[in-house]
């Protein structure tokens, strides 16, 4: 259970402002949320299980405290990539908004794509380095779609009124925290 509350918690804070918390946000104004939320859903597991089967093959291969250090020098690279903030570009943006077919379809596809190479998927690999595989990738999982799901309502809700900032530095300290703590564990 531990692997799972800390790839939740860790995940949550990551998508916090991130550009698939934006892309969630542009999907829910157009369409009904149900359906982007299970399109998240779906490109979330797939990229996370992904995620977790790297983490744990480098987990297995690589010595712990090396993995520890790196880890927590990952998050305070995390800290500073949130710190800088995330934005849709106008391609994203427009194919956010192009989309009718299908949404279910429109939404994994743009998901998948956006969350490859993302802090989210960088944050659930470094996990699955250390952690059970199945419980990262359930954690990891859930903690994403919680976010978006909340990104929508709140956005629903209070339209473009988010304290941006207050997130950004909240999730920065999150990871720095982190971070910190790997470094630490991994030294003393």
């Amino acid at each position: 259970m531990e692997a799972f509350w800390i790839s939740l918690i860790v995940i949550f804070v990551a998508e916090l402002g991130d550009k698939s918390q934006l892309m969630a946000l542009t999907f829910a104004s157009r369409f009904r949320p149900l359906p982007v939320l299970a399109g998240i859903t779906l490109a979330t597991a797939i990229v996370h299980l992904l995620s977790v089967a790297l983490g744990g093959f480098l987990g297995d291969t690589l010595p712990t405290t090396a993995i520890s250090i790196a880890a927590g020098i990952a998050f305070l690279g995390f800290a500073l990539w949130t710190l800088r903030g995330d934005e849709l570009t106008a391609d994203e943006a427009r194919k956010a908004q192009r989309a009718t077919k299908s949404v279910l379809i429109a939404v994994t596809v743009a998901f998948f794509l956006s969350e490859l190479g993302d802090k989210t998927m960088l944050a659930t690999i470094t996990l699955a380095t250390q952690h059970g595989w199945l419980a990262t990738w359930i954690g990891s999982t859930v903690g994403m779609v919680a976010a978006d799901a909340l990104a929508i309502v709140v956005g629903r809700l209070l339209g473009t009124h988010l304290p941006e900032k207050f997130i950004k530095y909240g999730a920065s300290a999150a990871f720095a925290t982190f971070g910190v703590i790997l470094i630490a564990e991994a030294i003393l």
